[in-house]
């Protein structure tokens, strides 16, 4: 397990502490939706951190091309259809590049600026010139707004329990999954990032801006910087 990382709940539980089960059962939301908005029909979309395929089922059935990458082996075999890579994700180095790169989940908020960057070259490395890299960052609240919950409307309820600092501007959160037949609980380190932060963070990778593509921010297009 990940240092600051940890999780509870049935089924195998991976080094983030995410559960394998319980990504199995949640819904893939609006994602899909942003993602093909954004991006070129038949698009190659390198998939970093793609857990059991919760997005990249629903991209391969709206006809891209995807290469799936998780560090967990209980995660990708619940992948169907794409090509599956077991790897870290600031590791991988595959020596091509695609039309997307996804780092989707938060993940650009590592707690470790050194992996957060790490995570960062990976995108850079593996996009076309002409290409996107697509990223999901936290809620202006995210941390504030706190605790919360929601309802989905397949039938569970999610809860930011609570959002503790630890120093150096990183949170330790706790967020609960509660279905009628089970309970997962995910303990994880977050680094809060301003939106100045994330975008000098970007940069420092050879990636800027091209877009929010939703109006809470969340979603990111950036593309490589002319000098990259």
């Amino acid at each position: 397990m990940r240092a600051g990382h940890q999780g509870t709940g049935p089924g195998a539980i991976t080094p983030d502490g995410c559960a394998v089960e319980l990504y199995s059962r949640l819904p893939a939301g609006d994602a899909p939706d942003v993602i093909s908005a954004a991006v070129p029909a038949g698009a190659r979309i390198l998939e970093l951190g793609c857990g059991v395929g919760r997005m990249t089922h629903p991209l391969l059935e709206r006809g891209f091309t995807v290469t799936a990458v998780d560090e967990s082996a209980e995660m990708l075999e619940r992948v169907r259809g794409a090509r599956t890579i077991r790897s870290t994700i600031e590791d991988l180095d595959l020596g091509e590049r695609f039309d997307v790169v996804m780092l989707a989940s938060f993940l650009v908020h590592t707690g470790d600026p050194e992996e957060r960057q790490a995570l960062l070259r990976t995108c850079a490395r593996h996009v076309e010139k002409d290409g996107c890299v697509l990223l999901q960052r936290e809620g202006e609240d995210y941390h504030t707004d706190v605790p919360r919950e929601r309802v989905d409307p397949s039938g569970f309820t999610l809860r930011i329990a609570s959002s503790e600092p630890v120093g150096d501007g990183v949170h330790s959160v706790r967020a609960e999954y509660e279905f009628p037949d089970a309970t997962w609980t995910q303990t994880f380190l977050a680094r809060l990032l301003t939106k100045e932060q994330f975008e000098e963070a970007l940069a420092q990778a050879g990636l800027e801006v091209d877009g929010y593509l939703t109006e809470d921010g969340i979603w990111v297009r950036a593309v490589p910087t002319a000098q990259a």
